[in-house]
């Protein structure tokens, strides 16, 4: 972790977002006190947790595998930790558990003849019967397949707002953190890039690596050449482009300026593009349907290919691979981030891909 400052809102439904090797995990960890910092202060309200140990601290958590006793039924699974702690009517608090997590009728089957979204209930409710201030996901529908963990997203959202308890959820998949969290931080080499609500974040971002890794961003490199007004006047590649002076992270040096694929449209001629729009002309060099839209990829003069996500609606006509086509946006839909320094102070000019991520200087993890 490099200098790591979090707070988590009380009850809230809280997300860590990055790749593998970000530092997430790591931080779970440490709030589960299965690892120490070696300095900082770990708090739950007022009270410093940082040196209990875990059995001390009003904390559970749901793994990925989920950890179920095999030789244990779903009851005694769920059971295991009240029974440890001498808690009375055990038989009623699980039953109760049982019936949020919708698994009635299952209480004398052993994980191995449950499903795998039944075993993460399981897991679940055996975390929640012991009422944690806070409860750890880490990665916990990582192992389900796609339709079963969107099914499970809902779940999870829904037995948080019953239950009420803060929910710090751990995952790579941002689809499921913009699903699932009030909040989100997006975390890279040990450091949080951004934090706030899912819509912040996407419509937003406030770096090249958050922009990329969040949804999928066109970045244009380039550099502020002045203001107009409340615009940011930018030059990328020969192109004059402006971008709203609310929505830039940077208003002066090199740049990058980016555009969401579902906010760029297509048309055959500049003729087309409506008053107050911005345009960039290229041709078409592929094209997928994705069911819900169909994703073109479009080379412009400079070489850089750009992502535009046309919805399928039925009132876009297709357009053919090799056709040439201008691509439009309105400026209020675009972003300016900083395009970053090197560690001498320079200014670098990244070479930038049409969705790809950004290289973005940082310091590694510790």
């Amino acid at each position: 972790m490099d200098r790591l400052d979090l707070t988590v809102p009380a009850g809230s439904f809280f997300a860590l977002l990055g790749p593998s090797g970000c530092g997430k995990t790591t931080t779970l960890r440490m709030v589960a006190g299965l690892e120490e910092p070696t300095s900082g202060q770990v708090l739950l309200g007022t009270e410093e947790i940082t040196r209990l140990r875990p059995y001390r601290r009003p904390v559970n958590t749901v793994f990925q595998n989920y950890a179920l006793f095999p030789h244990l039924d779903v009851f005694e699974n769920v059971a295991f930790g009240l029974r440890r702690r001498g808690v009375p009517d055990v038989a009623g608090q699980v039953r109760r558990m049982l019936s949020l997590v919708q698994l009635d009728g299952y209480d004398r089957r052993r994980p191995a003849q449950l499903s795998g979204g039944q075993q993460q209930r399981v897991a679940l409710a055996r975390a929640l019967v012991n009422r944690p201030r806070v409860l750890l996901l880490d990665e916990p529908l990582g192992a389900l397949d796609l339709t079963l963990r969107r099914r499970m997203q809902l779940e999870l959202k829904r037995i948080q707002t019953e239950v009420g308890i803060t929910f710090v959820h751990v995952t790579h998949d941002q689809e499921e953190a913009m699903t699932l969290a009030d909040s989100v931080a997006v975390m890279n080499a040990g450091r949080i890039e951004q934090l706030g609500t899912p819509a912040e974040l996407y419509e937003f971002p406030a770096t090249a690596f958050v922009a990329t890794f969040l949804g999928r961003s066109n970045l244009l490199a380039g550099r502020v050449t002045g203001r107009d007004g409340d615009d940011v006047l930018v030059e990328a590649y020969g192109e004059r482009l402006s971008v709203p002076v609310v929505r830039s992270r940077s208003t002066s040096g090199a740049v990058l300026l980016g555009v969401r694929p579902e906010k760029l449209r297509l048309v055959t001629s500049m003729d087309e593009v409506p008053a107050g729009h911005q345009s960039v002309a290229g041709i078409v060099t592929d094209a997928a349907y994705l069911g819900t839209s169909t994703q073109y990829l479009v080379r412009t003069g400079w070489g850089t290919e750009l992502t535009v996500f046309a919805a399928a609606d039925g009132e876009a006509r297709p357009v053919p691979v090799g056709s040439e086509v201008v691509a439009y946006w309105h400026p209020r839909y675009a972003f300016l981030l900083d395009a970053g320094t090197d560690p001498s102070g320079g200014e670098t000019e990244p070479s930038v891909g049409s969705a790809g991520a950004v290289p973005v200087n940082g310091v590694g993890p510790r």
